[in-house]
């Protein structure tokens, strides 16, 4: 099995340097690339569905980012001990009608020693928007890194 670091136990620093990660690997909305970072029997509970395995993980994004085009996300430390970690997010993106949404969401995150995501939790919820609403476009710049996400 490879090494995903940085490793568990997170001090801050390397919490958010997972959390950065994760949110760069999820802006390539590349599946395959995605589920390399968990293990390959993960478990996931993304709102009302279970996922289980990297296939299942690939086919769920997959589906996934075929539907919510132009996908941009941002993800910001919550909080983290051990080998645990809990983010706070938000994602723009747009579906097939032209009409663009807002997901808000949190997920609590469970490593191996390895660093590989054995659990992922998401709760999500969504919120339309106007394209003259968005604030999300593309992967974060590195003068954006570390910035909070905006409190509505």
């Amino acid at each position: 099995m490879t090494a995903r670091p940085p490793l568990p136990p997170f001090d801050e620093e390397t919490a958010r340097q997972k959390v950065q990660a994760a949110e760069d690997a999820w802006n390539t909305r590349d599946p395959e690339r995605v589920a390399l970072a968990y293990t390959e029997d993960s478990v996931w509970r993304n709102r009302d569905r279970f996922v289980s395995g990297r296939a299942e993980i690939v086919e769920f994004l997959r589906d996934k980012w075929s539907r919510e085009r132009e996908y941009a996300l941002r993800k910001e430390l919550w909080d983290f001990h051990g080998n645990r970690i809990a983010v706070r997010f938000q994602y723009e993106s747009q579906d097939a009608s032209g009409q663009w949404w807002r997901a808000y969401g949190n997920e609590l995150w469970e490593f191996t020693e390895e660093g590989l995501m054995a659990r992922r939790e998401a709760s999500i919820n969504d919120v339309p928007i106007t394209a003259a609403e968005r604030r999300i476009f593309g992967p974060r710049g590195e003068e954006e890194r570390g910035a909070p996400l905006p409190v509505e």
